[in-house]
């Protein structure tokens, strides 16, 4: 299967992100505790609108949907999205409610710390009746994650969302991303994490989000299968520099990583979404064909890799050409 081209102009190729987008305020200095950092420069992240810039980059057709602030940052982000050729036409502006904020740090350890200014924050206001239903009716994939399940009216809003999307015949793309210092608890997350895991079609989750849904310190196969239902066409494991481990009803598998130099793995997670559905809304038989959807996950696994070459998500992100590059050089 050929890796390369971009989606075409065709309507229904079209990628929908549904959750959050914020502003990342990261430490001008690696390896210090937030208190520690002497200064901080900003970062747009918040992983849909990461997938869906991610799509755009690899030469898809995507729209971010969510709520942002009615103030500087997030006009920024709306901005950004629409630099990047994603369509805001699913964004609404909430002139109460301030855009979210994240401190975010690379500890020495290795350990990421977050801080998180969400009370309430733009994006959890969100309500069904703000929901451009006909964005997501002309869509092939509804992507999603979990922080929009947290509070309502977000979460009415996300499980309407999810309920068009399933009427109207798109697949269901579902990361997780457990931020746990967002959650009530550890307890509520795993709940409302998996609330809503029958309804997808393709669901990723990396290594330690399957440890805590699990409960299980283990990525071995039998684990990984206790998350698996009859309703899912692909369940993915991804394992950082390990690769990632694929699982279907007819077949399962791993494949490995790129070996680089890595700076910052944040949004190495969402490129790799963004390049898998940027392939399977070119081609769904990908999810039937082993040898294409190995070759699909190598090509979402170099995504990823690139991405930990650089600092921050949405800059780190590949374009095609250089996506294409990396990926023959190989």
């Amino acid at each position: 299967m050929a890796v390369g081209g971009g989606v075409g102009g065709d309507e229904d190729s079209l990628v929908v992100s549904f959750g959050e987008m914020l502003i990342d305020f990261v430490p001008t200095v690696s390896g210090v505790s937030l208190a520690e950092g002497p200064a901080f420069i900003k970062a747009p992240g918040g992983a849909p609108a990461n997938v869906s810039i991610a799509v755009s980059r690899l030469g898809g057709r995507a729209a971010f949907m969510g709520k942002l602030g009615d103030d500087e940052f997030g006009r920024m982000l709306a901005a950004i999205l629409r630099e990047n050729g994603v369509s805001d036409a699913g964004v609404t502006f909430d002139a109460g409610a301030r855009t979210a904020l994240a401190f975010v740090t690379l500890r020495s350890d290795g350990e990421r710390e977050f801080m998180f200014y969400r009370n309430p924050s733009a994006d959890m206001l969100l309500t069904p009746a703000e929901l451009h239903l006909d964005l997501i009716r002309r869509a092939k994939v509804f992507h999603y994650g979990s922080i929009s399940l947290i509070t309502d009216p977000c979460r009415s809003a996300h499980l309407k969302a999810l309920e068009v999307a399933k009427e109207a015949g798109l697949l269901l793309s579902y990361d997780p991303n457990l931020r746990l210092p967002l959650w009530p608890s550890a307890a509520d997350a795993k709940e409302q994490i998996l609330s809503i895991w029958d309804q997808a079609d393709i669901i990723k989750v990396s290594d330690v989000e399957l440890e805590f849904l699990t409960g299980e310190d283990s990525v071995d196969d039998e684990v990984a299968l206790t998350l698996w239902r009859p309703s899912l066409k692909l369940l993915l494991v991804t394992l950082g520099e390990k690769g990632c481990k694929y699982y279907t009803k007819d077949f399962r598998g791993a494949v490995a990583a790129f070996r680089v130099k890595q700076v910052d793995t944040t949004g190495a997670g969402d490129a790799f979404v963004g390049a898998l559905l940027s392939k399977i809304v070119e081609d769904t038989s990908v999810l039937q064909d082993e040898n294409k959807l190995r070759e699909v996950l190598r090509f979402a696994n170099a995504c990823g890799a690139i991405t930990t070459t650089k600092k921050g998500a949405i800059p780190a992100l590949p374009n095609l050409s250089e996506a294409l590059a990396f990926f023959e050089k190989q």
